[in-house]
């Protein structure tokens, strides 16, 4: 017999499936952080998420050691344990994919919508290191695979409006599953015009709109392969960064993998999958929109990646292992061209990334051992060559201006090891682990060349020859399970050796105009965050709960300065009721004062705030088909405030009435 069951394919779309029931499933409450180890499965349902259309930002931004950094309202910069993107592993499906803007206005996340995605793998530390290496963790959003039901056509139309901002939305969503056929494709529109903070204050330069396109088509070779093909197309344009000085005309990605799945739980290798992929991203910065300039610039950036991965699992008496070989090849190349606002004066061009190319190839192995049943132990390692390249001859003369002993090639070895103990009780588990890890140096930072910087507003250049930042990283978590009570607490410490950081070198003159001055990306002997956070959940009955999170972050320097975005003590409450048609939530959430600020990094404080929001929702069915209905009201009194996240203190929301529909089809 089948039955229908809710699962998200995002945050922000209704998916409906058909699943086979089973006698021994027990189905997870998909609305909440489902963590293994220090693994965070998001796999939300729809009717019990605030906004069926919101974004994969505001997604990730509900895990707790997320923070999205925001220069606008649009592409916000994931942080994964107080570590920002040249310190993560961002990837889509496990592809390689990077961002062709040197201000970071394009993270990986601005190139996928919630409707092209299954769930996300947040995955903290040397964990975070199947698809490659990093120091504070992995996140990969993951597609869903392809779906032989047999059940035909369904459709799913999405619209939604938010008043703050004029902000609209719509989508629509096909697919067709047969026996050895499944095909799906999705197209989502989102624009919005500039937003008020609170107190009804326009925040200039906030409006965007973009499109993405998605394809998705799977055969069924015989009942143990599977091929499968992707396809994304995203395109933004009349992007606004309230908190830079430049905007965006374009970003556009196209996305593309074709897969072959191999599975058979009879054999030793229980599944392999192997992936090709290509990417190619293009992202055009200027500031024609803007009235007053020191002088008109155009920065273009193109990014280019090719890459494939195997990957295998494999189960022999208590061992789980998991192996990952994978590679890719990347080409970055960034421009600046200045117009003088004299007719006379020549223009000035000159490349900010100097056509880095990158070669990565590596191995990743997981061996998972089950002791008893309620103890397992588990480790990793991955082993990586990186070598990159200066293909433009000009700028590789730029940067030896000022390191004269580099050359165009630079080699690296890479490795990663990771280790955990797990134990599980009935109403009673924890969690130890410890890791070591080494990153290379990003491309800004060994390559980067007068990259203005308008948080701390000096210019930034890079350093080939860098050393790999390392990392020794402790975590343990533990929860407590009671009859209506549950209790948790999490926190992990990294120290970071060979630190990555610019430095103020007061030898050299800016480029950019009113900047303060000139920092060469350097390292500190040693950096060391931390963070802890409690969180707790009580249930009233089977249809009102409680839960709460508190967290506290601190982060250092060997040079006795604070390290800059590094989140203050934080707090968030939600008393939530729910039924098989309606549901709603009340939510309370803020910050404490930001007293450990950054001012050496150019940080200032952020002032204490406390927000609340209403979360409302029903569900109805029509003949066969379902509505499903999302409304409410966020930041409920119009509070005026900025958190440590956002980028030269540009205001949030104010007060927002928002309601979304998805009206699914069979």
């Amino acid at each position: 017999m089948k039955k229908l069951i809710f699962i998200s394919l995002s945050f922000l779309s209704l998916n409906l499936t058909y699943a086979q029931k089973s006698p021994n499933k027990v189905e997870k409450d998909t609305t909440k952080l489902d963590e293994v180890i220090v693994v965070a499965q998001r796999k939300l349902s729809n009717y019990r998420q605030e906004k069926t259309l919101s974004s994969i930002d505001t997604y990730l931004e509900k895990a707790n050691k997320i923070t999205m950094i925001k220069r606008g309202n649009y592409a916000w910069e994931p942080s994964l344990n107080n570590m920002v993107s040249d310190r993560l592993n961002v990837t889509i499906d496990g592809i390689q994919i990077f961002g062709a803007c040197t201000d970071k206005m394009d993270p990986i996340t601005s190139y996928v919508d919630v409707s092209n995605l299954e769930q996300v793998n947040i995955n903290s530390g040397q964990e975070g290191t199947e698809n490659g290496h990093c120091v504070g963790g992995g996140i990969d959003l993951q597609i869903a695979p392809s779906k032989f039901y047999d059940s035909g056509l369904k459709t799913s139309i999405d619209l939604g409006y938010e008043t703050n901002g004029n902000f609209r939305v719509a989508g629509i969503d096909m697919e067709y599953s047969g026996n050895k056929f499944y095909i799906n494709t999705d197209v989502i529109f989102r624009k919005s015009d500039n937003y008020d903070a609170g107190g009804n204050n326009e925040v200039l330069y906030s409006q965007f709109q973009k499109y993405n396109i998605s394809f998705q088509g799977g055969y069924k070779l015989s009942n143990n392969q599977v091929l499968e093909a992707n396809i994304i197309y995203d395109k933004a344009t009349d992007v606004g960064y309230p908190a830079l000085p430049m905007d965006v005309s374009l970003a556009e990605a196209l996305i593309t993998s074709i897969t072959h799945n191999y599975k058979n739980d009879s054999t030793k290798i229980k599944s392999l999958e192997t992936k090709l992929y290509f990417n190619t991203i293009t992202h055009i910065m200027d500031d024609s929109k803007r009235p007053i300039v020191p002088i008109r610039m155009d920065m273009p950036g193109w990014s280019d990646t090719y890459g494939f991965y195997s990957k295998a699992t494999l189960k022999e008496n208590k061992h789980n292992i998991s192996v990952n070989i994978n590679g890719f090849y990347n080409r970055s190349l960034a421009e600046m061209t200045m117009y003088p606002n004299d007719p006379n004066q020549p223009e000035m061009f000159m490349y900010t990334w100097p056509d880095i190319r990158t070669l990565y190839s590596g191995i990743y192995i997981n061996d998972r051992i089950a002791l008893n049943d309620k103890e397992t132990i588990s480790g990793t390692i991955r082993f990586g060559f990186h070598r990159n390249k200066i293909a433009k001859q000009v700028g590789l003369e730029s940067l030896q201006i000022f390191h004269p002993n580099i050359s165009d090639t630079q080699n690296r070895s890479l490795i990663s090891l990771s280790s955990s103990y797990i134990l599980k009780k009935d109403n009673f588990d924890a969690t130890f682990g410890l890791g070591y890890g080494q990153r290379a140096p990003s491309v800004s930072e060994g390559y980067g060349f007068f990259l203005f910087n308008s948080f701390d507003n000096y210019d930034y250049i890079g350093d080939p020859n860098l050393k790999n930042e390392k990392v020794i990283e402790l975590n343990a978590k533990t929860n407590f399970k009671f009859k209506k009570l549950n209790l948790g607490i999490e926190s992990s410490f990294f120290y970071l050796s060979d630190y990555i950081i610019g430095e103020i070198d007061e030898s050299i003159s800016p480029m950019t105009i009113g900047a303060n001055g000139v920092r060469l990306y350097s390292a500190l002997n040693h950096a060391t965050i931390f963070d802890v956070y409690l969180n707790a959940s009580y249930k009233f009955s089977k249809k009102l709960s409680i839960n709460s999170s508190i967290g506290y972050n601190y982060g250092k320097g060997s040079n006795k300065e604070n390290l800059p975005l590094i989140k203050p003590f934080s707090y968030l409450a939600e008393l939530s009721y729910g039924n098989q048609k309606f549901n709603a939530a009340l939510q309370i959430e803020g910050n404490g004062n930001q007293s450990q600020y950054s001012s050496f990094y150019g940080e200032d404080e952020t002032s204490a705030y406390t927000i609340i929001n209403l979360n409302l929702g029903n569900a109805f069915h029509i003949n066969s088909n379902k509505l499903v209905l999302k409304y409410g009201i966020e930041n409920i009194l119009d509070k005026k405030y900025s958190t440590y996240a956002d980028w030269n203190n540009i205001p949030r929301q104010g007060r927002n009435f928002y309601m979304n529909a998805s009206y699914v089809i069979f």
